[in-house]
């Protein structure tokens, strides 16, 4: 399929110059190639990470949790003008050992990483591979759609990661409550059940209080102790399950000692490390400690359903929504801990 529709021959986007700094500038848009297709985004939620763009600057406009619509489809493509979807982070290659086994998120030969090597969700256009753009259908709006990606969908594969090694979780307890740690919240409580217990820990009361919400047991550090929260419980050995949202290492040390014996700790959060005695953290009492890196692409399709069936519940991670030409203020809001996930619409 090759269609193209009038399209202008430039677009404004953020230039993220460092410093803190967001400039405009002027760029060409692209033209898709065989099997690409050029999407108008319509929401971008904002994440964590973007922080090391700001501070440091990006060669490429960042945005890696779009939503959009094809606007132009090139060669060997098989999706409609006018179709909805999102941006998959990966341009994965398909044919590595990885993608054959749909592992897409561990593919060893990806042809971009969107946002970060390539072109990302905050232009106004972003031209991908049709392979890493999944259609959503015009039931969902852009900013809901983008629930699909790091809040649904990297919670959802730690949630599979953890359950191979202890398929049996009667609680879990999560490091963290940003976005992704909220999404953790809701993913638990739909994928296991709300009979299992859901302890989270931060130290933002405004991000505890939506956890909460989501129907989390809050713990306020450092005030309060997760293990104390858990020996009040009435689980004095710890939990089945601990999931590190935060990327810190005093988190995750916080949280292996929080897990019971034949446990597993997932890390989920990039950033600092974890000290820990092999012997008496993992050997003794049969830990395990696993990383979890974003999602299958494979796992879309079964989360779009869940969002569909629970749209209500889910949309309360998302607290607050601003244009294109607020951004500096949306990201002001975001990486002040007042919110839970931030979405730019355009």
């Amino acid at each position: 399929m090759t269609t193209t529709t009038t399209l202008p021959l430039t677009q404004t986007v953020p230039r993220f110059v460092g410093g803190g700094r967001i400039e405009r500038w002027d760029r060409p848009l692209p033209t898709p190639g065989d099997g690409e297709l050029l999407l108008a985004v319509r929401a971008n939620a904002l994440c964590g990470t973007d922080r090391a763009q700001l501070s440091a600057g990006s060669a490429v406009t960042p945005g890696h949790e779009a939503a959009g619509e094809v606007v132009s489809a090139g060669p060997g493509t098989a999706t409609a003008p006018g179709t909805a979807g999102v941006v998959y982070l990966m341009d994965y290659c398909g044919a590595c050992r990885s993608c054959t086994a749909g592992a897409t998120n561990r593919c060893s030969a990806k042809r971009a990483d969107m946002g970060f090597t390539h072109d990302g969700g905050l232009g106004r256009y972003e031209l991908v591979h049709e392979t890493n753009f999944f259609p959503v259908g015009a039931d969902l709006s852009a900013h809901e759609a983008t629930l699909l990606l790091d809040v649904m969908g990297t919670t959802a594969h730690a949630l599979q990661r953890a359950r191979a090694i202890q398929p049996r979780v009667e609680s879990v307890a999560i490091g963290g409550a940003g976005p992704v740690g909220l999404g953790m919240v809701a993913m638990t409580r739909l994928l296991l059940g709300l009979d299992v217990p859901v302890f989270i820990a931060d130290v933002v009361p405004y991000r505890l209080a939506l956890a909460d919400r989501l129907g989390a047991r809050a713990v306020q550090l450092p005030d309060d102790s997760l293990t104390g929260a858990l020996a009040d419980a009435g689980l004095p050995g710890g939990v089945d399950v601990a999931i590190d949202t935060s990327g810190r290492g005093a988190g995750r040390r916080m949280l292996l000692d929080a897990v019971d014996h034949g446990g597993v700790l997932v890390c989920v959060g990039h950033g600092e490390g974890l000290e820990l005695q092999v012997s008496a953290d993992l050997i003794a009492p049969e830990r395990a400690v696993l990383g979890s890196e974003y999602f299958r692409y494979d796992g879309l399709a079964s989360n779009l359903e869940l969002l569909r069936a629970n749209g209500s519940y889910l949309g309360q991670i998302i607290t607050h929504r601003f244009g294109i030409d607020e951004l500096e203020e949306a990201y002001r809001v975001f990486l002040g801990g007042e919110s839970g996930k931030v979405v730019v619409t355009q």
